[in-house]
């Protein structure tokens, strides 16, 4: 199974400003296409029951949904924490959350990771101190696997500098979750991903720049979307998206 990249969701109810399958089906429509299910509070049958309607929710448009925790309820998709478990159980796409080189020099078979906080976040305040762009960077030239950028991403200027750095695509939590408008917000930053992985589409024929985001639709990523494919040290390369086989 093809790792995540792009704009990632992940879930909290609690922080969200509508039901939670109402934010994640805006945020799709605005071009996501992986969401990270948390929600690790609810018991095991209401969760199962949310994921199994979150992915009815990504099935229309060839979206996945991961699964935070060793179970994946139902589905072949997980996200591990930095604790364990070790080894990584056998799913068809295992990620962990990793935070500093000692944790990603314990990755074995797992075939993406996030890295955290790349900035100051509003959900855990006082967490950190954040990587910053250059310290993002460093984790992804020593990285074995491909790395989403968590932690504080909200602006269209956040996302261009993490997929500068290098990461593959950036993990929003706050930014989508709080949002008056998950459709909009997820669109911005989602054109902003593509802009910054490929900002030839932008030329125009003049030879000047164009923002995608200025009076343009964003391009829906495709779920098997080559992003992820690695140049030495993991920098996503702007080629053309296929669809993922499973």
């Amino acid at each position: 199974m093809t790792p995540p990249s792009g704009v990632v969701v992940l879930t909290d109810r609690l922080v969200a400003r509508a039901a939670l399958d109402r934010v994640v089906a805006g945020a799709v429509a605005g071009g996501v296409r992986w969401v990270v299910l948390r929600e690790k509070d609810l018991p095991r049958a209401e969760r199962a029951a949310l994921a199994a309607d979150l992915r009815a929710i990504l099935a229309d448009v060839g979206g996945t949904l991961i699964v935070a925790g060793p179970d994946p309820l139902g589905g072949d998709a997980v996200h591990l924490p930095a604790a364990g478990p070790y080894p990584p159980p056998a799913h068809g796409l295992v990620g962990r959350s990793c935070h500093h080189q000692p944790e990603l020099n314990r990755l074995t078979t797992e075939q993406y990771a996030t890295v955290s906080p790349v900035y100051l976040t509003k959900t855990k305040p006082g967490y950190g101190p954040p990587l910053g762009p250059n310290g993002l960077r460093t984790l992804v030239e020593a990285s074995p696997v491909p790395l989403l950028a968590l932690g504080g991403v909200e602006t269209p200027q956040q996302v261009t500098a993490c997929v500068q750095a290098g990461a593959v695509g950036v993990a929003v939590l706050g930014a989508l979750m709080r949002a008056k408008d998950p459709t909009e917000t997820a669109a911005t930053l989602t054109s902003a991903f593509q802009e910054a992985v490929t900002p030839e589409l932008t030329q125009t024929r003049r030879g000047g720049t164009r923002s995608p985001r200025q009076g343009l639709r964003p391009t829906v990523p495709t779920q098997g979307s080559s992003l992820t494919a690695r140049s030495g040290h993991g920098r996503p390369q702007p080629q053309t998206a296929t669809k993922e086989e499973k």
